[in-house]
C-alpha cells in the first residue's frame, strides 16, 4: 500500500511538471508570435522554478530593443505577463502562475529586492523597531518577505493595492 502511494505521489509530481512544461510551451509560442509582430529579436528560455513555469526573453544583440517590452519600472513586462497568463489559461482552462522575465529585468530586480530585505532586517535587528518599506507589487513583496525570512525575522504586508507595503518586524 505504501508503495502504491509513493508511485501515485511520484506520478502526481510528474503530472505537475508536465503541466508546467505545457504552460511554458504555450507561453513561448504566444511570446514568439508577439516578437514577430513587434519585429523584435529575442530567444525564449523556459524553465520550471518553485512550482511555476518561468519564461524569459533574452537577446544576444543587446537588450535595447527588448527594453521596450520591459517599460518604465517593469509596467509593460507586468502587462505582458498577464496577457501571457491569459493565453495559457485560454489553452489549458487552468489559471497560470507563470513568471515572465525580459532582458534579465526580474532577475536584476530580485537581487536588488533581496538586498533591500536583508538591509531592512539588519536595521530591525539593531534598532528593535519595525521598518516599513515603500509600496511594492506582489512579486516585489514576495522577494522581500523571502529575504527577511532568510535573515531570521518575520514580515507582513499591510495596506491596500496598489499601496500595499512590507513591514519588517523584530524577532
Amino acid at each position: 500500500m505504501t508503495e502504491g502511494t509513493t508511485t501515485s505521489a511520484a506520478a502526481e509530481g510528474a503530472d505537475t511538471l508536465t503541466r508546467l512544461e505545457q504552460e511554458g510551451e504555450i507561453a513561448a509560442d504566444y511570446l514568439e508570435g508577439l516578437l514577430d509582430i513587434a519585429d523584435l529579436d529575442g530567444d525564449i528560455d523556459m524553465d520550471v522554478e518553485a512550482d511555476r513555469a518561468s519564461v524569459s526573453i533574452i537577446s544576444d544583440a543587446g537588450s535595447r530593443d527588448l527594453q521596450k517590452l520591459v517599460g518604465r519600472d517593469g509596467e509593460v513586462l507586468e502587462a505582458l505577463q498577464e496577457l501571457t497568463r491569459l493565453a495559457v489559461h485560454r489553452e489549458t482552462g487552468d489559471r497560470s502562475r507563470l513568471m515572465l522575465d525580459i532582458a534579465g529585468y526580474r532577475a536584476k530586480k530580485r537581487a536588488e529586492l533581496s538586498e533591500l530585505g536583508a538591509k531592512a532586517a539588519a536595521e530591525v535587528k539593531s534598532s528593535g523597531e519595525p521598518v516599513k518599506l515603500k509600496p511594492m507589487t506582489p512579486f516585489e513583496r514576495k522577494v522581500v518577505h523571502d529575504a527577511v525570512k532568510s535573515a531570521g525575522l518575520r514580515s507582513e504586508s499591510e495596506g491596500e493595492e496598489p499601496e500595499r507595503f512590507v513591514v519588517v518586524l523584530p524577532a
